[in-house]
């Protein structure tokens, strides 16, 4: 056999899951370089150009958060009724023109619109839609291959120093419609992967009858986990599902305050140029792509409540290093320890979730989770810019910030697998 057909062979036989991943990895990318990762490099430009204050990015970002949360529910139940592929190529279509309507902004309204026709087209076509599918096609390694898809977010943070290229290079108005090109002409083609469940081309699920990776601290429950098909109000009546969202939304409380402020942080309060600050980005997003293949692994094969409750505690401590830095190696500390607990924690939230209640609901339970979440990604940005604002830096609002995920890893401790649910007998 040629070594051709041995690798045509090999393709035809790699577990379709797997192809579903590589193109959640794809997507991750462009909505993670892009949007996601890119937005604070040119908040660094905007408050150069127009003067505005923190809050007035601070509130974008809320607002664009604040409509993601709203839709979550919705977007789970289009997932389950249509499909992943027909919701992300409508994300994607959507994504583009918000780009564009950002390449042409004049005033704040405008601003503030645009983002919000990008907030539709993130969330259809990124991290819920990407999470609901993968989730659906993987039982036995599901942490790893929820890892491996996050590690887009991760490689899109390293294009941050191009973006930032383009930005001081060429202006922010032409990098918005070249992103615009981008996420249609890339993006397309990687959601034609997408499939809603091994059940659609009749392949059986990933590590179905093999012994499953389960809860590793709740060692005599391990077998009550596995294939716990919660309904969504079922789901709900649990204090796992509550203390898990609780506990997601705090750390992302931190995790988007760090995206939207840090470059100004290390710009104006530590004295950084912007492609230094976005280069120490890109680190800090290289670490957390090591640290999600760190979090797939522990998480397949150890307690995932104590991973997260340790990931929360390095949170804590990596940012109250940034807050009173001042030398270059605190800034480092801060940023390999601030991507690996976020590398860590992020293909566990989703991983627990599925392993507490199953997947035949898992799009509108994740949904409904969801939108607490983005609660937490709405008023982190936006209580360090008016902290910022008021006291002339962001000491203040990151040792608050601090506090508050570090006191929140308990939530984590305390969400114990729930009991399987009592249906009476059809």
């Amino acid at each position: 056999m040629s070594a051709l057909d041995k690798l045509q062979n090999g393709v035809r036989q790699t577990y379709f899951g797997w192809w579903i991943v590589a193109g959640g990895i794809g997507l991750q990318i462009l909505g993670a370089g892009l949007v996601m990762q890119a937005y604070g490099t040119y908040v660094a430009v905007w408050k150069e150009e127009f003067g505005w204050t923190a809050t007035v990015f601070a509130l974008a970002f809320a607002l664009q958060r604040g409509f993601m949360a709203l839709l979550s529910p919705v977007q789970g139940r289009l997932l389950q009724r249509f499909g992943p592929r027909l919701v992300i190529r409508a994300g994607l279509v959507v994504l583009a023109i918000g780009f564009v309507m950002l390449s042409r902004f004049e005033t704040q309204a405008g601003f503030y619109l645009a983002f919000l026709v990008m907030a539709l087209g993130v969330a259809l076509s990124g991290f819920l839609s990407l999470t609901v599918t993968v989730v659906n096609w993987f039982e036995r390694r599901r942490s790893s291959a929820l890892a491996l898809m996050q590690i887009g977010i991760s490689v899109g943070g390293l294009l941050v120093p191009i973006v930032a290229w383009l930005l001081t290079d060429f202006g922010w108005r032409f990098t918005a419609l070249l992103s615009a090109g981008l996420v249609l002409a890339l993006g397309l083609p990687l959601s034609a992967v997408m499939r809603g469940s091994p059940e659609e081309l009749g392949v059986p699920m990933e590590g179905v009858g093999a012994p499953a990776a389960r809860e590793g601290a709740d060692r005599g429950d391990r077998d009550s986990i596995i294939s716990r098909d919660f309904r969504t109000r079922e789901a709900l009546r649990t204090r796992a599902f509550w203390l898990i969202t609780a506990g997601h939304a705090t750390a992302v409380t931190l995790v988007a305050a760090v995206t939207v402020h840090i470059v100004i942080h290390l710009n104006e309060g530590l004295g950084y140029s912007i492609q230094t600050a976005a280069t120490i980005i890109a680190l800090m997003t290289g670490v957390t792509m090591l640290g999600q293949l760190l979090g797939g692994f522990l998480g397949d094969r150890f307690s995932k409540r104590v991973v997260a409750a340790l990931a929360m505690l390095g949170h804590a401590v990596a940012l109250l290093s940034v807050a009173f830095a001042s030398n270059l190696a605190m800034v480092l500390f801060f940023a390999v320890l601030h991507g690996l607990c976020w590398g860590v924690r992020g293909p566990i939230m989703q991983a627990l979730r599925a392993d507490y209640f199953g997947r035949a609901s898992f799009a509108t339970i994740m949904g409904i989770s969801f939108s607490f979440v983005m609660i937490g990604q709405m008023l982190g940005p936006l209580l360090a810019g008016i902290l910022a604002d008021a006291t002339g830096g962001y000491r203040l609002a990151f040792m608050l910030l601090a506090l508050l995920v570090g006191s929140s890893s308990l939530f984590f401790v305390f969400a114990v697998p729930p009991r399987k649910p009592e249906r009476p007998r059809d």
